[in-house]
This record gives structure tokens, C-alpha cells and sequence, in this order.
């Protein structure tokens, strides 16, 4: 496999390695997002810790209001902090 498909691989298996938990094995719950937002992405999130800054996080993803987020949701997080690093990275070139 290429590497943009080995990523897209690893973020399909990340996301379902969380997902399924605490109800449908589709989406993400709250306390599902927690524990992949510290695993997955501690070092940019930190341990996510804060109650409000977390139920922020969620609301946002929850682009549909329903209470979870679906894989869609959850590729558009990946997709903006990867925008933000790639900015950051790249700034001063």
C-alpha cells in the first residue's frame, strides 16, 4: 500500500478502535471522543481534562446535532488539525 493509504487505513482502524463502546459501534460518544482525543492526540490536545473544553469539542464536531460523532465528523477533526500543522510547519518558508 501506498503511504496515503496506510494512513487512511490507520485512520479508519483508530477511529473503530474507539467507536462502539458505550452504544452504536459507528459512532463516537462523548466519553468515546474523550478517550481517543488523549490516546490518539494527547500531545495536541493534552489530557482533556476540562469538562467544558471537551463537551466544546464534542458540540462542534456533532456537525448534525445528534448526539455522537459519525466517522464523517470525526475525518473532518482529523482534517483541520492536520491543516493547522501543516500551516504551523510550513510558516516561515
Amino acid at each position: 500500500m501506498s503511504q496515503t493509504q496506510q494512513a487512511m487505513a490507520q485512520l479508519i482502524a483508530v477511529f473503530h478502535k474507539y467507536s462502539g463502546k458505550e452504544g452504536d459501534k459507528l459512532t463516537l460518544s462523548k466519553g468515546e471522543l474523550k478517550d481517543l482525543l488523549t490516546a490518539e492526540l494527547g500531545e495536541i490536545f493534552g489530557k482533556t481534562q476540562d469538562k467544558t473544553a471537551l463537551d466544546k469539542i464534542f458540540k462542534d464536531l456533532d456537525a448534525n446535532a445528534d448526539g455522537v460523532v459519525d466517522f464523517q465528523e470525526y475525518v473532518t477533526l482529523i482534517a483541520c488539525i492536520t491543516m493547522l500543522c501543516n500551516d504551523f510547519f510550513t510558516k516561515d518558508k
